[in-house]
């Protein structure tokens, strides 16, 4: 079976702390992909909030989800602090990645890498549309 790597930067932009929820807890009694899947999703929101943006409008575009990957180092369970680390990379004229990294708060294990492409859409004409060079600007 392959397994997938990521390659990592080495410095995050932004860094927020999240807490597993029970509805987080799956049936082997840790947090399950789909909860993580919407943990990365919080942390993005405030990785964006924090820019003065929300998904669906940085600097008038919106942003969709173009690709996901996901490599799990450790389990995370119920009530556990976790940090995770956020940065963009990789750019294009469409957009760019989503790097994150999340470890446990209090002891520092690495329990996930992680990285989504992001694209840049115009809802109104229902196309892709180039990266505002503002966001490019706010995240470099």
């Amino acid at each position: 079976m392959a397994i997938i790597s990521l390659t990592m930067p080495d410095t995050y932009a932004y860094a927020t702390e999240l807490r597993v929820r029970i509805q987080d807890i799956n049936y082997g009694n840790h947090v399950g992909h789909d909860a993580f899947i919407s943990l990365l999703h919080e942390a993005r929101i405030r990785f964006f909030n924090h820019l003065g943006y929300s998904e669906t409008d940085i600097e008038g575009c919106a942003m969709v989800i173009s690709d996901l990957a996901v490599v799990y180092k450790a389990q995370a369970l119920h009530r556990d602090r976790l940090t995770c680390e956020i940065t963009a990379g990789e750019f294009n004229k469409y957009g760019c990645d989503i790097f994150y990294r999340m470890t446990h708060a209090t002891n520092n294990t690495l329990i996930l890498e992680a990285k989504t492409g992001i694209v840049f859409f115009n809802y109104r004409e229902n196309k892709v549309t180039r990266m505002p060079r503002a966001f490019a600007k706010a995240v470099s």
